[in-house]
């Protein structure tokens, strides 16, 4: 597969460019009743994510193409299959190659919808 299905690009979950750290990116988000989220992110072009950090914890895993992590300028390459768990309140940014495609998982509120109800 090059792209997530459908029924997981449903409009009402698009994020908000707003929202994010990152340009070229198009995602889409599901909220946990625990006020944890999950978001499926398709990188369009080379890109890079600026230095953040987030009171939360943070999981990724790769599904196509490659993210690097940095964390204090060490580059971290995470690539197809491979996860990362970035500890909550540790500054981090990223670059990402076009194409690649990740599945987050938040342990709070990290992105709001293009479309708030």
């Amino acid at each position: 597969m090059n792209d997530f299905p459908a029924f997981m690009k449903n409009y009402k979950n698009k994020i908000s460019s707003q929202s994010q750290y990152s340009k070229g990116i198009q995602g889409y988000v599901y909220d946990g009743a625990d006020g944890s989220q999950m978001a499926f992110w398709t990188h369009e072009v080379d890109g890079i994510s600026q230095e953040h950090a987030h009171d939360y914890d943070e999981y990724f895993v790769v599904v196509q193409g490659k993210y690097t992590v940095i964390i204090g300028g060490k580059k971290i390459p995470v690539g197809v299959g491979q996860e990362y768990c970035i500890p909550k309140g540790l500054a981090h940014a990223g670059e990402y190659i076009a194409g690649t495609r990740t599945i987050y998982a938040f342990g709070g509120k990290r992105v709001k919808r293009e479309i708030e109800e």
